[in-house]
């Protein structure tokens, strides 16, 4: 097996800095749409608004659970630098593999979530195409 070296696990900052943003700026969205939500439920209390919240609330936290998991990706990756910086490969390579199986978890979840966000953008498809 070939070693491990400084760059390996640098080459992922860019791609997971880049899939974090995408995850702040759905929660940003999530936050908006909650509270514009919010605002029509307190004039309105209707059920399918009261479904919408309950949608936007799961997507949320799939949300969060993907930028947890992102998030301690980049630190085992860190870590994995400054394990082979102070010679210790054989741990470094263990927690590098960590880090590359966090980063599948986050973006496994975004599959999920972009499951949920079809289903929901479907039910409002139908209502347009029910008139």
């Amino acid at each position: 097996m070939e070693a491990l070296t400084l760059t390996t696990p640098a080459l992922l900052f860019s791609a997971i800095s880049l899939i974090m943003l995408a995850y702040t700026n759905r929660f940003l969205a999530y936050a908006a749409v909650i509270r514009n939500l919010h605002d029509k439920y307190k004039q309105n209390k209707d059920s399918i608004i009261i479904a919408q919240i309950k949608n936007i609330k799961q997507r949320l936290y799939l949300t969060r659970s993907m930028q947890i998991l992102g998030i301690t990706s980049l630190l085992l990756c860190v870590l994995t630098m400054f394990l082979i910086y102070v010679d210790q490969n054989t741990i470094a390579i263990w927690v590098f593999g960590a880090a590359l199986l966090l980063l599948i978890a986050s973006l496994s979840l975004l599959i999920v979530e972009i499951q949920i966000s079809v289903k929901a953008l479907e039910h409002h498809i139908s209502d347009i195409e029910g008139e």
